[in-house]
């Protein structure tokens, strides 16, 4: 029962915070991310498996799941309705520090550390392997409707992909006990999209 309320209250915060941090002026992003997602972790004690033998499990695990994410948004670039949506996809001014702060430590690190390790951790105690995953995937997922919301994406979509992509990044996290797995992943799937959206808007003027 203590573990279900403690998962119950992460996921209440971590929800809330998703409505919250959407407030947050675009000037201090991403250092209240940072420490939320430090914090909670922290807070937690849950395991990250940052150090050997576990971060070199979670190095070549992550490598694996990344790989062909990388390959798979390249080779996406040639496909005509993909690419006229990274054309027209609305990219931060400061393009440096969105690749270098914003999305490795501002999202990917944020929200693995409290998701995956915190919650992740929580729930898994509270529910089981299996079942800690899937409540953990669907937290993520609706954590996202602020976001979508505030870009003007389809709410029930933006669930669903973002609960998928949890519940891979979670079977991760437990296959190679470290959270570099998931981070890898994460890592890939926002950081290949942004570069790729980046390149398709640079080299259009210059076809043009």
């Amino acid at each position: 029962m203590r573990d279900t309320v403690r998962a119950a209250a992460l996921a209440t915060v971590l929800i809330g915070w998703s409505a919250l941090s959407t407030r947050i002026p675009a000037r201090w992003h991403p250092l209240p991310h940072i420490l939320f997602g430090t914090a909670l972790a922290a807070l937690t004690g849950a395991p990250l498996g940052l150090r050997p033998p576990a971060v070199w499990a979670g190095l070549r695990t992550g490598a694996a799941a990344a790989a062909p994410v990388l390959v798979g948004v390249a080779a996406s670039t040639a496909i005509p309705p993909v690419r006229n949506g990274m054309a027209s996809r609305t990219l931060p001014s400061s393009t440096s520090r969105w690749l270098l702060l914003r999305i490795p430590l501002g999202t990917v690190w944020s929200e693995e550390a409290a998701y995956r390790a915190a919650l992740g951790t929580a729930a898994a105690g509270a529910f089981g392997e299996q079942g800690g995953r899937l409540f953990t995937a669907a937290v993520f997922g609706l954590s996202h409707i602020p976001d979508a919301r505030a870009v003007g994406e389809p709410v029930l979509p933006t669930v669903a992909v973002t609960g998928v992509a949890g519940w891979a990044f979670g079977w991760l996290f437990a296959r190679s006990g470290s959270l570099v797995a998931p981070m890898l992943a994460h890592a890939s799937v926002n950081g290949a999209g942004a570069v790729a959206a980046l390149a398709v808007q640079r080299r259009r003027p210059r076809r043009g």
